[in-house]
């Protein structure tokens, strides 16, 4: 069986001859070690080894959104400006709107020997920068999908993987708009307006979905955005109106073209994983492990496994720090809970992936592990 007819089987809930093992982020086609750039970590040598074990012997996912072609002006351009600098290395971001009166400000901070960027200002402050967001003028839905960012890396895969399309939810993009404290006062204490909010992204998040879903059908999406509205950010009834109200559609229009909607929500499940399911999607990550989460995999399986593929759930604090032999029990749990019972699939897959630009010796071996164990499985 080749990974990717491994891949479609088992979000379609067919016979697999092994679990896949999926590394996440890293796909072993997006890390480039030849890059100069400074700000690529995987020019380090120590990143080698994993990054050829991925191509080699993983169940390859690369994440990949279409751009649009052709499409109108934005007309958020001639009010926003950008400024790139350089300070003690890092490299620093910043980006003003002008919304009537008000400047609106968010900054963000890359280090070079870190694969992330770090918000170090939020663009909405409080009420009134809200209001003034809403104010600005609306993007239009126009041009047409880009595919060729999506066919190449099929072809790239050949017969070793699977492309995903990554998309947002409204809920990712008016949540990052605030700090986490203020986002989560203004998402209980204002919902009328932050109703508003969701609206404006969803007017464009839906009809793009809708375009991407028709001219790539039959893919794998992952929408991200859902934990923040999870206990214990928001009670639950929120998570109902903030994300089951805006996701559902996204669902409908993907798999109304025969794609495989996936959830993605970090932290707590249980008192969620209900309204998750309601949504319609067909799958479901990373199901993280207590503490970080509230659920096993046997739960999330039992309740909701023969409605959705599960992936997950190895945590990547974990492979960073467990000695092998501890580590080996925890894939081997995951293994048992994910694959044990009725159920649609499981996805080996860790929460996340290592950011530092020196790959330590000891996770390198704790990924060999989960290829190992899923190899001898039965």
């Amino acid at each position: 069986m080749t990974r990717r007819e491994r891949l479609m089987n088992t979000l379609n809930g067919l016979p697999v001859d092994r679990p896949p093992v999926c590394f996440y982020e890293l796909n072993g086609l997006d890390e480039d070690p030849s890059d100069p750039d400074p700000f690529n970590i995987y020019s380090h040598p120590s990143w080698l080894p994993l990054i050829e074990l991925t191509r080699g012997c993983t169940d390859r996912i690369p994440r990949r959104y279409p751009t649009f072609l052709n499409k109108e002006p934005d007309p958020l351009e001639e009010l926003t400006q950008h400024v790139h600098e350089m300070q003690n290395g890092s490299r620093i971001s910043t980006m003003t709107i002008r919304a009537g009166d008000r400047i609106l400000t968010s900054r963000s901070r890359r280090d070079p020997d870190i694969n992330t960027s770090w918000t170090t200002e939020h663009l909405l402050k409080d009420v009134d920068d809200l209001r003034a967001y809403l104010e600005l003028p609306l993007p239009m839905i126009s041009g047409t999908p880009d595919v060729d960012t999506v066919l190449r890396a099929e072809a790239e895969l050949g017969d070793t993987g699977i492309v995903m399309i990554d998309t947002s939810d409204p809920l990712c993009c008016a949540a990052a708009l605030f700090n986490m404290e203020d986002y989560t006062v203004i998402a209980l204490t204002e919902p009328e307006l932050f109703h508003r909010l969701l609206q404006r992204f969803a007017s464009v998040i839906h009809g793009q979905t809708e375009l991407i879903a028709e001219v790539l059908p039959g893919r794998l999406w992952r929408i991200f955005g859902p934990e923040y509205a999870s206990p214990p950010y928001l009670p639950p009834r929120l998570f109902e109106e903030y994300v089951v109200r805006y996701v559902t559609p996204m669902v409908e229009a993907i798999q109304e073209h025969g794609g495989f909607a996936r959830i993605h929500s970090h932290g707590n499940l249980k008192a969620i994983l209900d309204m998750i399911a309601s949504t319609g999607c067909t799958a479901l990550d990373p199901i993280e492990p207590p503490p970080q989460g509230d659920v096993s995999v046997a739960y999330v399986r039992e309740h909701v496994g023969e409605q959705m593929t599960l992936f997950g759930n190895i945590e990547v604090s974990d492979i960073e720090n467990l000695e092998t032999a501890a580590f080996r029990e925890k894939v081997r749990t995951a293994l048992r809970e994910g694959t044990e019972g009725k159920g649609r699939g499981f996805v080996l897959m860790p929460s996340a992936c290592p950011y530092g630009r020196i790959l330590p010796e000891q996770t390198l071996r704790n990924y060999e592990v989960m290829v190992e164990e899923v190899e001898r499985w039965n």
